[in-house]
């Protein structure tokens, strides 16, 4: 499957920027609900783990689910239990090389199967696509830290096309009703190419950079610090809410709280 490619690939953009950042600054909190480096990494780890599990050990990731939830904690502290024990580098380390694992196990994988879940079933591809959202997702917030700005592949369009794809769950998770069709997106990827979606209209519409689009969808930045031109009531609303993970319905940061900070002067 190309998206596991697309995911070693984001996974070792990732590691390129977090391995030149100082391991003193692993602690400090980002924008991101106060995360810190260490809590994206551990996050990410686990959860390609789990990934990995659903193909090569269901009743793992299963038992996994449900120390979880019998327990009443938080994934953070989870994720803490399972990965406390290792040092920012020595997390770092693990992390990158079951990253590589984990891609080898969905390039062999039929993008078709499905496989168990926390939520319904899912298929392989749809997987693996969720893992290389929520590592550049995630990434973010180490970016904007870090006052790195990324400089982002035309992989970015799985992204775009998972947030294409969970319009309607936007709405669902709110338990509220999409208010029309999806709008029209006319999208520039990094490539320079024009990616578009949805059913040609002028009234219902939303331009710009592919980048920012992702960035909305996965709620990195309020859609007021975007450059996107949004157009209509339809797509003002949906932008104003996007989500395109699963779980709970979440509200995007708020107006000027996610941005790239000025890297610190030598």
């Amino acid at each position: 499957m190309q998206q596991a490619e697309d995911f070693r690939q984001e996974t070792r953009a990732l590691h390129t920027l977090v391995a030149s950042v100082p391991v003193s600054a692993f602690g400090e909190p980002t924008q991101f609900k106060g995360w810190t480096t260490v809590d994206v990494i551990r996050h990410l780890h686990f959860w390609n783990r789990m990934a990995h599990a659903q193909i090569s050990d269901p009743d793992g990731l299963v038992g996994h689910l449900k120390a979880m939830a019998t327990r009443g904690i938080t994934m953070r502290t989870y994720e803490a239990e399972q990965f406390g024990h290792l040092g920012p580098e020595a997390l770092v380390a693990e992390w990158v090389a079951f990253a590589e694992t984990a891609a080898d196990l969905f390039a062999a994988a039929d993008p078709k199967a499905r496989l168990k879940w926390a939520g319904p079933d899912m298929s392989a591809r749809s997987s693996i696509t969720a893992r290389l959202m929520e590592t550049w997702a995630h990434g973010q917030e180490v970016y904007d830290h870090a006052g790195m700005v990324r400089k982002n592949e035309d992989r970015i369009g799985n992204i775009v096309t998972l947030g294409v794809n969970t319009f309607g769950w936007t709405y669902a998770t709110r338990r509220e009703t999409p208010p029309g069709p999806m709008p029209h997106l006319v999208l520039s990827a990094p490539s320079g190419a024009i990616w578009t979606h949805g059913e040609p209209s002028e009234q219902e519409r939303i331009e710009g950079l592919a980048e920012a689009f992702c960035q909305v969808v996965t709620q990195t930045r309020n859609i007021a610090d975007t450059k996107l031109k949004v157009t209509g009531p339809v797509a003002t609303d949906w932008m104003s809410k996007a989500q395109c993970f699963a779980g709970a319905s979440n509200a995007p940061p708020a107006p000027g709280t996610r941005f790239t900070r000025k890297a610190a002067k030598a």
